[in-house]
């Protein structure tokens, strides 16, 4: 799952929403009758053509230009994999990353970064213009596990921050793109094969701020013609970053463990079934949705791969590491994130996102596993290079 920084958003918490005193330039049937009739360009090079000035032959000609994209929450597990695919598209300058902390070095060197607090509506504002985005992916928010916790930032984050990124997106004719997730579901939602449009009603903050996002997005867009997309992401295994407080995030944690400690205490039960993802599925799903040429038939769309318990997850394992083993908690005295999980669907119904987009996952359970491993050991052998070298007495033998 995407992640964000508790810390450091906590500074910025008490921030008032600030409203653009702005009104949209153009009305709903213009801005939808824009996108339905411009010229659908491939599915990988996605172009604009924008005005400029020629005196010397008519008054304006039309020059394609690639979009200018801001990626918000940019330093986690997904918005670094997707700035990292959005440059190879469209070039490292067209892509924008921001967040609240601090970029690497290596990050830093691969295009432009900017502080963004998703808060400040007047901060953003500035950038968009300053920058002159054409599309917004709207990352930034606290996840299942850390908004339980802090349910006050958590509304703040993520029903505010996502508040200012609708009114730029009204205002600046934005395209934009906030990922939604099988927690805006509930405990009385159909759990098996649950469809795109069904009973929702999560019982966690983090659930009831993404339905209230799907819902104002749809709003914006009928009401304002918004280009509002977003997909309900499963959860996210990728080995590039670090466990983000998520609930399904066992996932990836317990690859960790099971290569670095030979064991895994499980904070879900063993038979809960949960819907599951590669990062470079859930990157490529997002990239064919965000730039499909024209709004689709629905905002909001349901994203999946496979299913699977931690029971099955820890068996395909120790396929590869035999002396694996896992414990799971006391059913008398369950987790907190055991309630979040039972409240979830233990599987997705995809097939529109499949028709509409063409949307197909590339991995499943057994080369996902085998991959996760093979990349975490790769990790892993590379610390132990780095301890062995940095060693001085290890330096004076080989001297």
């Amino acid at each position: 799952m995407f992640r964000t920084t508790t810390s450091s958003v906590l500074a910025s918490s008490t921030r008032m929403l600030r409203q653009p005193l702005m009104a949209p330039s153009t009305s709903a049937t213009s801005f939808m009758a824009r996108y339905k009739n411009a010229a659908a360009a491939s599915a990988t090079t996605r172009m604009f053509s924008i005005s400029t000035a020629n005196n010397n032959k008519s008054p304006s000609t039309t020059t394609p230009r690639h979009p200018r994209v801001l990626v918000t929450g940019s330093l986690g597990q997904l918005g670094s994999g997707l700035v990292k695919e959005l440059r190879r598209m469209y070039g490292n300058d067209n892509v924008v990353a921001s967040d609240i902390r601090k970029a690497s070095d290596e990050f830093m060197a691969t295009g432009p970064f900017v502080y963004a607090d998703v808060m400040n509506y007047s901060m953003l504002e500035r950038i968009v213009v300053d920058w002159r985005i054409d599309w917004v992916v709207h990352y930034s928010a606290l996840l299942s596990a850390v908004a339980e916790k802090n349910p006050t930032l958590a509304l703040s984050v993520n029903i505010n921050g996502f508040q200012n990124m609708l009114e730029l997106a009204k205002v600046h004719r934005l395209r934009l793109y906030s990922p939604s997730t099988i927690g805006a579901f509930g405990p009385s939602t159909p759990k098996d094969n649950t469809p795109d449009l069904t009973i929702m009603r999560p019982n966690t903050i983090y659930g009831i701020t993404k339905l209230h996002n799907e819902l104002m997005g749809e709003y914006y867009r009928e009401k304002f013609g918004v280009d509002f997309r977003s997909a309900r992401y499963p959860g996210i295994l990728s080995a590039d970053t670090a466990p983000g407080g998520g609930t399904t995030d066992y996932a990836v944690d317990i690859f960790h463990h099971a290569i670095r400690h030979g064991h895994y205490d499980c904070f879900l039960s063993k038979d809960t079934r949960l819907p599951m993802m590669y990062l470079s599925d859930c990157i490529k799903g997002t990239v064919e949705h965000l730039t499909y040429p024209t709004p689709l038939p629905q905002t909001v769309y349901n994203l999946a791969a496979v299913s699977f318990t931690p029971e099955e997850l820890a068996n395909e394992i120790k396929k590869h590491l035999p002396n694996f083993t896992i414990s799971y908690p006391d059913p008398a005295r369950p987790d907190f994130r055991q309630a979040i999980a039972d409240s979830w669907p233990g599987s997705l119904d995809d097939s529109k996102a499949r028709k509409d987009f063409g949307w197909k996952e590339e991995y499943g359970l057994e080369n996902m596993v085998k991959l996760m491993l093979d990349k975490i050991q790769a990790q892993v052998n590379a610390e132990k290079k780095a301890v062995h070298s940095d060693d001085p007495s290890t330096a004076t033998m080989a001297a």
